[in-house]
């Protein structure tokens, strides 16, 4: 069976994410969406919330699960015995980072295999930070953001 796992802050969760997962539930027989804690950034929406979009758009997958983790990716990876993990890739410095990210992540767990998404025509700029400013300035979110998405940051 392969399974692999998708990590991210997911704040929020973007369409770009979104085509990723969509991707990846059809290539694996087994995909953990994991929401991981980076501590070097100050989210902008709670875990809950957080959590509540992943899941809404991941229950139509029934090879999707989603969960919460804290600590370090492999961790959950041993725990879990997946041994890839998936990673999106908009340009050069997002893969940059990435392959940085995959060197630690194989001297921790040898069995580590980082499999690179580039993203689609039209998304190579949609970032969390990019939404966070459109909806701090009350702009369109349609190109950004799913509708299930949009209608979960409108809730209170």
């Amino acid at each position: 069976m392969k399974k692999a796992v998708f990590a991210g802050t997911f704040d929020p969760l973007t369409i770009g994410h979104e085509k990723i997962i969509e991707k990846c539930a059809n290539l694996f027989d087994s995909l953990v969406v994991a929401l991981c804690i980076n501590v070097e950034k100050k989210a902008f929406y709670s875990v809950e919330k957080r959590l509540k979009m992943l899941k809404a758009v991941c229950e139509k997958y029934s090879n999707v699960e989603v969960v919460y983790h804290e600590g370090y990716l492999v961790d959950l990876m041993k725990q879990k015995d997946i041994t890839y993990t998936v990673r999106g890739v908009r340009n050069e410095k997002d893969y940059e980072y990435e392959t940085k990210m995959h060197l630690v992540n194989k001297s921790l767990y040898s069995k580590v295999e980082t499999l690179f998404i580039p993203c689609e025509k039209g998304l190579e700029d949609v970032s969390s930070t990019l939404v966070k400013d459109a909806i701090k300035n009350g702009e369109n979110l349609d190109k950004l953001l799913s509708s299930t998405v949009i209608k979960i940051i409108a809730e209170n």
